[in-house]
Formats: C-alpha cells, structure tokens, sequence
C-alpha cells in the first residue's frame, strides 16, 4: 500500500515560512493574500493548514479581493474548517478595510468632477450584493455636507421617492445633489428607468432650487457620470 501522505502543520514550518513569523520579520507586504486570511482565522482542519484553506476560499472566488469581500458569513462557513468566529473575523476584516477607504485623506471634500464624487462615494457602494441609491448633498462651493443613503432594495433595482430625496436635501440647506446607485449586476450602462428617474428628479429640484448636478453609475469597476455624458 502507498505511504499516507503525512500532514504538515503551520507550526511545523520553518519560522520564515509561517504567516504571523513571517510578517514580524519581513513586513506585512511580504505575505500573499492567503497568509494574511490564514492569520485572520488561525488554524486550518485535520487535512490542511489555514493557508491552504485560505488558498481554497481564494480560489472560489478566482482570487479576487473584490468578490471576496462580497461574501457574507453564511458563504464562508461552506467551507470545512470555517465556523462562524472565523467567518466573522474575515468579514469583519474586509469592511474595516472598506472604511479605511472613505477616511482617507487624499478623498477630497470638494467636488469639482465626477472622479471626485465617484471617489467619495465608492467607500459607500462597492461590495454590495443589492442595489442601493446615495444622495451627496453639497453647499455653493460644491463642498460635500452630508452623504445619504435613500433606499436599499434587490439585485435589479431599488425604489426611489423624490419626496425623501429633497426632504433630505431641504434639511441640510443643500444647493446641489449628485445622485448615485450601484449595479450589482456588473452592467455600467443606465437603464431606461435610470433615465427617466433622472430627469424626473432633475426637474424637481429646478422648482426647489436645488441643482442635480450628476448621477453616478457605479457597478464593480468604474462608472457611468450622465454629466459627463451629456444627458443631464
């Protein structure tokens, strides 16, 4: 009979190769994305070590962060060897990098594009599995006051009520709304309701005074600006 393969633990390793060694000694830009999740839930199963668990759960999801952080806790304890308490801890490390993103400090509070209103925005809107419309609510210098969630609905689309959205826009003294949702589905073109939903709003806020200055577009990669295509 052919010699069972004998299981190898981390703590076995060689001291350089051991993620939470390794990243003593040489910095945490030395270790792959796996070896930072393998530190995160500290121990694999019987079979395999936190590494190659973590290489398997990269591998479901063609190892790309994006769609990683996507995955609620429910997905992740699929795996053999992934209970709840290291679930939450992947999950909970993912969004603390997803905030880190809306303090940064090179995120400007001044719009003055629609790079600049899709940078403020991103923090909000990415990794989302469902569709959710934003509302960024400026003062005359184009200064960000308040950054507002309005609805939050399915993967193909989320109610809009004009009345909330200049109810919101009315309390902060705004002068100006950019709008925004996302596309879970990928797709950076509007839709036909889009369309309509933005001039629609459009022409509400000329009566108020308020002007609607964009609608940003924002699917996993990239966005759409309507300023910027000319159809505001």
């Amino acid at each position: 009979m052919p010699e069972e393969k004998k299981y190898l633990n981390i703590k076995d390793w060689s001291a350089q190769d051991q993620p939470r060694e390794k990243l003593l000694a040489h910095g945490r830009k030395s270790l792959s994305d796996a070896e930072l999740i393998a530190i995160l839930i500290g121990s694999g199963t019987r079979n395999e070590s936190a590494v190659d668990l973590s290489k398997k759960i990269l591998a479901s999801v063609d190892n790309d962060l994006v769609k990683l952080a996507r995955l609620e806790v429910r997905d992740l304890t699929k795996f053999n060897g992934i209970g709840n308490a290291k679930a939450i801890a992947i999950v909970a490390a993912l969004e603390l990098g997803r905030r880190r993103k809306g303090t940064d400090k090179n995120v400007r509070s001044k719009i003055t594009s629609s790079n600049d209103a899709y940078l403020a925005l991103l923090p909000k809107m990415q990794d989302l599995n469902t569709e959710e419309f934003w509302v960024l609510m400026l003062n005359r210098q184009n200064e960000i006051i308040e950054l507002k969630q309005i609805s939050s609905g399915g993967v193909a689309g989320t109610v809009v009520d004009p009345k909330v959205i200049f109810k919101h826009a009315l309390q902060f003294l705004a002068s100006g709304i950019i709008l925004s949702h996302n596309h879970p589905s990928g797709n950076l073109k509007p839709s036909k309701a889009d369309l309509t939903i933005t001039q629609k709003l459009k022409s509400a806020g000329e009566s108020l005074e308020i002007n609607v200055l964009d609608h940003l577009i924002i699917p996993e990669q990239g966005y759409y600006s309507f300023a910027d295509e000319g159809i505001m």
